[in-house]
């Protein structure tokens, strides 16, 4: 048996799988309409106290304990499987361990969402019916209602139908799902059996308890919606507590430049040209109380523009003949 495709597949997924959500459709339509009159028949037979009453009275009268001893030992663990806490944690540690493989809080939010659904309405019609149990019965032939107790509908039984069934609805390949249903389908009913072989509840609660369970699992799709967001809520808040606890990053330091000493300012050929004037009072002996009038200002050699003559230098002379070359002969 090669162990690495079993450690590969235990290894974290590089992207998050594509997985599909179940939808409500018309099958899983019908199928929450049956289990809903069918729940709604067991409540009103056992208000009636009609012939599932006398049912219960039946087989707690056998009492099933005392007919087959040898099984008690076992199935006092076996029921374990139907309590909510030590089965939650189970699960919990199974589908976490999936939520990190596949990026995904999907189904840790559905395990949470489908055990709120569980308490309200299960704990609700309990507390609301008050009925009592086989073990604390005051009139043989009574449907013990409205009588303080919260065994109606059983608990154990609803909680091992969506507890186990949780698994199968999550299953992402066909075979996976078909194996996982069968599975959970047979520990909710030995789960629900084993509360009426101890004597811990009547028949009816049993029935009540599976239809309980099997409708809050028909109903699951209607949630996705909310499921969604939620995962999204808490991604969204995940990123924020990432940015908070990143170390923000700060400005360099700025680096000290060391100090150029200033050079004198340099004399331009200009400047050369210019006089050099000297302060008041230096070379005359005057005070400073005494300034001088001001000068008018003289721009410097090479700022005057050069001085073109009009004419030539030379005085003109009106009597002077112009020189003209001397007429040669000419020779015949």
């Amino acid at each position: 048996m090669r162990t690495d495709r079993i450690f590969a597949r235990l290894d974290r997924e590089p992207e998050p799988p594509k997985i599909e959500i179940p939808r409500m459709s018309r099958h899983r339509v019908v199928l929450f309409g049956a289990t809903m009159a069918f729940y709604l028949a067991i409540v009103v037979a056992v208000l009636g106290s009609s012939w599932l009453v006398e049912l219960d009275w039946k087989v707690m009268l056998y009492r099933p304990y005392e007919q087959w001893p040898q099984l008690h030992a076992f199935l006092d663990y076996f029921v374990v499987l139907g309590q909510r806490g030590p089965t939650a944690v189970m699960v919990m540690a199974w589908l976490g361990w999936r939520s990190w493989r596949q990026h995904t809080l999907r189904p840790l939010l559905t395990l949470g969402a489908a055990l709120l659904l569980l308490n309200m309405t299960v704990g609700s019609v309990k507390l609301g019916l008050g009925r009592l149990g086989p073990h604390y019965a005051t009139q043989i032939g009574s449907a013990e209602l409205f009588a303080g107790g919260d065994i109606f509908p059983s608990g154990h039984t609803a909680n091992a139908v969506v507890t186990w069934g949780i698994l199968a609805y999550l299953a992402t390949t066909p075979r996976a799902r078909r194996w996982l249903s069968v599975i959970s389908a047979m520990v909710a009913l030995g789960v629900g059996a084993t509360t009426v072989y101890l004597g811990t509840h009547w028949v009816s609660d049993v029935l009540l308890g599976w239809a309980a369970g099997l409708l809050i699992l028909l109903a699951l799709p209607w949630f996705e919606p909310l499921i969604a967001r939620a995962e999204a809520l808490v991604f969204a808040v995940r990123e924020k507590v990432r940015e908070r606890r990143r170390p923000r990053t700060s400005a360099p330091a700025p680096v000290p430049v060391p100090a150029v000493p200033a050079m004198p300012p340099q004399r331009g050929h200009e400047e050369d040209d210019a006089p050099v004037r000297e302060p008041v009072g230096v070379a005359s002996g005057r005070g400073p109380g005494r300034p001088l009038p001001a000068r008018p200002y003289q721009p410097a050699r090479s700022e005057r523009p050069p001085v073109v003559p009009a004419g030539t230098r030379r005085p003109p002379h009106t009597e002077r003949t112009p020189r003209t070359a001397p007429a040669r002969p000419l020779g015949g």
